[in-house]
């Protein structure tokens, strides 16, 4: 039996675990003061586009996280990312609060940059920690954990609005101070705890997951029904505040529950602890108990001794350059691409976008898509679990649906019809969530969980190269080209034209993602299959 000391711990990390990435959004909240920087820098929208990759860049120098999370603990990792973010957004924060004149456009990158690697670090930590601590609830868990992702720039956006009024340097000086204190407070907690053994553990484990995923759709609802609603005044609006903060506590009873009821349980099961090993005892046979350990054959050995040298398959642990080698890893890095890099297009560029369509205030389609991206992050999450572990369904099968929904949203973006905002920016940020959110237990059961941290930080490689690729050069260009061609001849473009070619193109790369998503799901059938008749006949292939 485990010790009682032990017993809420696991939870009460994964509780922390959620608070950090509650914050860990702030990546996603460019379009929230994007155009005061671009006002006080004099920036084209080309220069404010490269501006949003430098943010973006910073993901790539999570390799460094990665590495480091095979080394050191979950609570240096979090020190890290939460210092650096303080200096990024904290020197942005001086900047458009006019504390300190506009630096030059390099140290802007700079400093952007390491707002966007801080990030890195806090979900490097949550993570590699959770993947490890809950390995039978990967789906689930990763659902969580990715919709707080989500759920954190509708929570830092609505709460800015609440209080402050939008006004965007109080909004930087939130993503400067928050995540610091928050992940101060994680490290005490967040630590690597033994996974599940027994069935019951793992039946347990599996209600107490539910009880978050409850309490997630809660918070989110919440979030919703503030945007939904319209104007507030002062006082709602602080009530408000207090509500959400009041939810994001409510995960607390979960641990809380684990340790009284283990401890009822534990009081009740003394006397037949005790009496167990004296029955197991008496009936041990005597020549059981004398079986030799070296029973081992010569081939048994041989098997042991050249298993090392072989190279893995597709659903053992990889080294980071035997994964790299195989197919699977490549169709599943250019269809994230494709997914997450128009997806990031998209949020970095609503600012824009809305007032390109006329919309002088934006911070609704930023919530939307945030908490939309929720659900499609939360609720994939449970449905690729449960779909694989009842019908073997390969978990790709899941990106691929999304990526159709994802090209439609594009199109609807580029009709430019009455409330094509509303319902592009929906459905972008929920097929955006599917993606995070099934492709971090996918990599891990393709290539499994030994070298997980620089695995995840790999595969998101694609935020930087996405945000480039479409924001920086595709969104830039077109902007750009299309506000030298109007009336006016400034930096500014008005009317559908300046992003129709974009989100063609967009349009286009999502589907192209579909047809990877198709073919990684065909090609790693096989595993799911096994995985799910394993599962049935009570083993696990599962690390």
């Amino acid at each position: 039996m485990r010790p009682l000391s032990s017993l809420g711990g696991k939870w009460l990390g994964f509780v922390t675990a959620i608070w950090v990435q509650a914050i860990c959004g702030n990546n996603y909240t460019f379009s929230n003061y994007s155009d005061a920087l671009k006002s006080l820098m004099a920036l084209s929208q080309l220069q404010l586009n490269y501006l949003s990759v430098a943010k973006d860049v910073g993901k790539a120098f999570g390799l460094l996280s990665g590495l480091a999370s095979d080394r050191w603990s979950p609570s240096v990792i979090l020190i890290i990312g939460s210092a650096e973010g303080l200096v990024g957004y904290g020197v942005q924060w001086l900047v458009v609060s006019q504390r300190i004149s506009p630096l030059p456009y390099w140290q802007m990158c700079i400093f952007l940059c390491m707002g966007g690697n801080s990030t890195t670090w806090m979900n490097t930590a949550v993570l590699v920690t959770c993947m490890r601590n809950f390995p039978r609830n990967r789906g689930p868990v990763s659902g969580i954990l990715k919709g707080y992702v989500g759920l954190s720039t509708a929570i830092f956006t609505d709460i800015c609005t609440a209080l402050f009024s939008s006004d965007p340097s109080t909004f930087l000086l939130i993503l400067a101070v928050v995540p610091a204190a928050v992940c101060l407070t994680a490290i005490i907690f967040l630590r690597e705890n033994p996974p599940a053994l027994t069935s019951a553990e793992e039946r347990e484990e599996a209600r107490y997951v539910n009880v978050f995923n409850v309490i997630a759709i809660t918070v989110a609802t919440y979030l919703l029904a503030f945007d939904i609603t319209g104007n507030h005044g002062r006082v709602l609006s602080i009530a408000f505040a207090s509500g959400l903060m009041f939810l994001l506590a409510t995960p607390l009873v979960v641990p809380l529950y684990s340790v009284l009821f283990k401890l009822k349980s534990c009081n009740s099961d003394v006397e037949g602890q005790i009496k167990e090993p004296l029955i197991v005892s008496h009936k041990a046979s005597p020549a059981k108990q004398r079986k030799p350990a070296e029973t081992k054959t010569h081939t048994e050995l041989e098997d042991v001794s050249t298993s090392t040298k072989r190279r893995p398959v597709i659903g053992e642990d990889h080294r980071v350059f035997e994964m790299m080698q195989t197919v699977d890893f490549w169709i599943l890095f250019v269809s994230f691409l494709c997914g997450v890099g128009t997806g990031m297009c998209v949020m970095n560029n609503m600012g824009q976008m809305g007032l390109a369509l006329g919309y002088k205030d934006v911070s609704i389609f930023v919530s939307l898509t945030s908490i939309w991206g929720f659900f499609g992050r939360i609720g994939s999450g449970v449905a690729s679990e449960y779909f694989l572990w009842e019908f073997g369904t390969a978990r790709p099968l899941w990106n691929a649906a999304s990526q159709i929904l994802m090209t439609l949203g594009f199109i609807i973006l580029a009709l430019a019809l009455p409330g094509s905002l509303y319902i592009g920016s929906i459905l972008v940020g929920i097929c955006y969530g599917v993606r995070l959110t099934v492709t971090v237990p996918i990599a891990s059961e393709l290539f499994g969980l030994k070298y997980y941290g620089v695995l995840y930080n790999i595969i998101i490689l694609n935020l930087p190269l996405g945000s480039f690729l479409f924001s920086g050069l595709l969104a830039g260009y077109v902007y750009d080209s299309e506000a030298t061609r109007s009336a006016s001849g400034s930096n500014i473009c008005v009317g559908p034209q300046c992003y129709f070619l974009v989100f063609l193109i967009m349009a286009l790369a999502s589907a192209v993602g579909f047809g990877l998503d198709l073919l990684l799901a065909i090609r790693t059938n096989k595993l799911y299959s096994r995985m799910y008749l394993d599962k049935k006949s009570g083993t696990s292939i599962l690390a």
